[in-house]
């Protein structure tokens, strides 16, 4: 038996962001990241909204990219002072992230980190409050997703919280909010998308249900993602759009190693000045990762599927393969992301932040790796892989060499 599960109730369009004044309650708290909510004036308009339908609103603000811990627990405390029953989380994956695990915590205060962290084992939620997501970029989906990822950063280790329980009740995607995203946020979310819609279409949980979500995620990212960097507003809309199919397609049928690798080396290099932005480290390992998986000969079959629908051509699988992850190259270039953590922070790419060292890198190697291989996104990954192995494919990450095992 298997399991679908999105939100029960999903606003989408231009101006969705008002169905919060038909909500239901006596106090809500809105969870927010940095300035850019409140300068373009989505904040009050949220606020106002709920005011509207008669709740009492307090705002938890200042979230951090790469929600950590620390902030996950002031939040939960704030909620148990102000009781709140709606948790209105606004803006990009991050703070809605960290709302999802200050909301584990609010209603269950005892409740550790690592007890978060326990993959689809939480206990019920709702007896307390309910969730809203409110969507400002696209690419993470966590408007839909039963996920959300914290750092821990005295161990430099972005943790997936895994269950259907923090999927939230109601999802708002108003493309008028996408549409304030900076370029070169466009394109690191993008590509998080294009991520989630592929592995999610590979997985071991792949099913009938995710398949056509994700197929269809990807066709309009190959088609809107690179018009939408480049400022086209109507492609990005529909990339707000396709960025929650993808969601919907991976928060049921799971992920794979690139996400694992990505958790694992995102914050891993902080002491050193470095910060892989997560929506790059997908675009960065995706094309070796599907190198490695399509040795499998179903993986190979299904990626050669994705290359069918995005009709690149090729009559072999193998070429399929190859002509895949051309094309995904192709859109990193377009997109202004390097090709390998070697080249991430190096001129050309300003949005880059920092630059990793070779020494650094190796001497780090075998705990990445080895935390990668724990990440609770491989065990759904179409090939088996061993601790050498994900060394060597995280060097390939790095050099930007071949993948030939």
């Amino acid at each position: 038996m298997a399991r679908f599960t999105l939100p029960r109730d999903l606003y989408f369009g231009r101006g969705a962001i008002d169905a919060l004044k038909g909500f239901e309650g006596e106090r809500a708290i809105v969870c927010v990241g940095g300035s850019s909510m409140k300068r373009f004036g989505f904040l009050d308009r949220v606020a106002d909204n709920l005011r509207e339908a008669g709740m009492e609103v307090e705002v938890f603000d200042g979230i951090e990219a790469d929600p950590s811990v620390e902030t996950v627990m002031r939040g939960a405390d704030a909620m148990l002072e102000f009781q709140p029953d709606w948790i209105v989380a606004l803006g990009g994956g991050s703070p809605i992230d960290a709302a999802k695990a200050m909301w584990i915590k609010y209603e269950y205060p005892d409740i550790t980190f690592e007890g978060m962290c326990e993959v689809f084992g939480l206990p019920k939620l709702r007896k307390k409050a309910r969730f809203c997501a409110v969507s400002s970029t696209s690419g993470t989906a966590t408007e839909v997703t039963a996920f959300s990822i914290i750092t821990d950063y005295s161990r430099g280790i972005k943790y997936p919280i895994a269950d259907f329980e923090v999927t939230p009740d109601v999802a708002i995607v108003d493309p008028a909010l996408a549409e304030t995203m900076p370029p070169q946020l466009v394109a690191h979310t993008g590509m998080d998308a294009m991520t989630h819609a592929i592995e999610a279409y590979v997985s071991t949980a792949a099913n009938d249900y995710t398949d056509p979500l994700a197929l269809h995620a990807i066709r309009i990212i190959q088609e809107d993602l690179v018009d939408s960097y480049n400022g086209d507003m109507a492609k990005r809309d529909r990339m707000h759009n396709a960025q929650c199919l993808a969601g919907m397609a991976f928060s049921n049928a799971l992920l794979g190693i690139v996400h694992s690798m990505a958790h694992k080396t995102g914050a891993a290099f902080a002491d050193c000045g470095a910060h892989i932005i997560h929506g790059a480290a997908n675009a960065m390992y995706l094309p070796k990762v599907i190198a490695f998986n399509a040795k499998d000969e179903r993986a190979a079959a299904r990626y050669g599927d994705i290359a069918d629908f995005m009709k690149l051509g090729g009559t072999t699988v193998q070429e399929k393969v190859e002509l895949l992850i051309a094309k995904l190259l192709s859109m990193s270039e377009a997109l202004r992301i390097p090709r390998c953590i070697a080249e991430y922070g190096a001129d050309g790419y300003p949005a880059a932040e920092g630059f990793v060292p070779e020494s650094v890198f190796l001497e780090r190697l075998p705990e990445i790796a080895a935390n990668a291989l724990e990440d609770a996104c491989t065990g759904s990954n179409p090939r088996r892989i061993d601790r050498e192995e994900m060394e060597r494919l995280l060097k390939c990450c790095y050099y930007g060499t071949e993948v030939d095992f």
